[in-house]
């Protein structure tokens, strides 16, 4: 391009070298590059391998239209259930990452460690990447997903679906008395995974989260503002460490304190209260002509 005279239409370009012969050159080729049928293979005028077409780079995937396909995702879509703890209250469990991206517009998601694996083949050594991804709103609900796959990019993908299926409500307490908003765990919990072994107890307002790396994230999301941390065994293995801590947090429900000690009054479920619009034949999905 530095004398200014333009290259074939459909060639390589004129860079520098002389890659692309001049017009008038003996043995130069027609325009369109390569042959001079207009197929070059530059990232001119002909059908070339761009940016811009083939092997789908540029390409915007488009948001295609959630069709439920289990009775909780059509009962969301219909409006029936209207928050995420009318799910919870009867143990429904959910299989749509959608039913929570409904619920919870606000979630943001974290990426905590990404690790290659290996397994050994008759060929050689087959590496996929493991992700490990936590899910929060930083308002009673926390969710951690792990997924393995050939590319990076779908590990992070597939992890972050499976910590949306993963969701668990988290209840807060206090420490000491009951003034201002819920900001620790309400009693000391444990959880379990491997080797490492995960304390959760109760600190007073102002604290902070005395906690490591790893595990401070999931507290966050969370939303605990105080908490102390107890932890022992092999707490560098990270998928453990965080599975530990996601068991202590998903384990803050599971005590039955005073304040749950009023009597029950037992409803009817989702499925049985809309069992007429569940018994009308849901709609076709479409499927991909072969």
């Amino acid at each position: 391009m530095a004398d200014g005279i333009p290259p074939a239409a459909g060639g390589r370009g004129d860079f520098p070298g002389g890659f692309a012969a001049k017009p008038g050159d003996v043995g130069a080729p027609a325009a369109g590059g390569m042959g001079g049928d207009g197929r070059g293979r530059g990232r001119g005028d002909g059908r070339g391998r761009g940016r811009g077409r083939g092997r789908g780079r540029g390409r915007v995937e488009e948001e295609k239209e959630w069709i439920p396909m289990t009775k909780l995702g059509r009962l969301v879509k219909e409006g029936k259930i209207k928050s995420l703890e009318h799910v919870f209250l009867f143990s429904i469990p959910v299989k749509e990452f959608q039913i929570i991206d409904s619920f919870l517009p606000g979630l943001s998601d974290e990426v905590l460690n990404i690790m290659p694996v290996q397994k050994q083949t008759r060929a050689g050594q087959r590496t996929r990447f493991k992700a490990f991804v936590v899910v929060g709103d930083n308002n009673g609900h926390v969710g951690l997903g792990v997924k393995s796959a050939k590319e990076v990019a779908t590990a992070i993908r597939g992890a972050i679906i499976a910590a949306k299926l993963a969701v668990v409500p988290v209840r807060r307490g206090y420490w000491g008395n009951r003034i201002g908003q819920p900001h620790t765990v309400p009693c000391k919990v444990t959880g379990k995974c491997g080797s490492v072994r995960m304390r959760l107890v109760p600190a007073p307002r102002g604290t902070g989260i005395v906690a490591a790396k790893v595990p401070k994230k999931l507290l966050q999301a969370a939303g605990l503002e105080d908490v102390f941390t107890s932890s022992s065994g092999h707490t560098r293995t990270l998928g453990n460490f965080a599975k530990a801590t996601f068991h202590a947090i998903s384990a803050t429900y599971g005590y039955l304190t005073p304040d749950f000690w009023k009597e029950t009054k037992f409803l009817a479920s989702p499925f049985e209260e809309y069992s007429g619009l569940l018994s009308k034949a849901a709609a076709p999905v479409p499927t991909l002509a072969a």
